[in-house]
């Protein structure tokens, strides 16, 4: 029951991380400004190419469907060693994220001022962390 319920709200958080990123491809623009790193509060003048988003968001999205196949709500035909291996890379992945480059991003960031390091402490690293601890105590209760 536990892991169905940590399973859902990890499919419910790729679900809406991977909308923002389809959002963000055809064209949206709301919240755009808080997303892309810069070194001061100037417009970023990086340009994410639409297929780097395209990925992002199919790969959160089937992050959200990969979690649904552990309690066993939706049957993917997945591997053994792809989940013995996966339900570990994905929560890596996300705490590797929250501790972040020492630069832009993570909680041991350098440039802690931009409108992106505000939010990044704020939302994106809290939420990075929290989405890999949800994974490995599924992992672990899981056994």
């Amino acid at each position: 029951m536990i892991i169905t319920i940590l399973s859902l709200i990890l499919f419910l958080i790729f679900s809406a991380l991977g909308g923002f990123h389809f959002y963000w491809l055809f064209g949206g623009i709301w919240g755009l400004e808080k997303v892309i790193p810069s070194k001061n509060n100037k417009a970023s003048t990086l340009t994410i190419p639409k297929f780097a988003t395209l990925l992002v968001g199919l790969g959160l999205t089937l992050f959200g469907l990969i979690y649904l196949v552990k309690p066993g709500l939706i049957n993917i035909q997945i591997p053994n060693w792809a989940t013995n291996y996966g339900f570990w890379v994905i929560p890596s992945i996300f705490i590797i994220r929250a501790i972040g480059d020492f630069n832009y991003v993570g909680f041991f960031k350098k440039i802690k001022n931009t409108e992106f390091a505000k939010a990044d402490s704020k939302i994106f690293s809290p939420l990075c962390l929290i989405i890999g601890i949800i994974g490995i105590v599924i992992q672990l209760i899981g056994k």
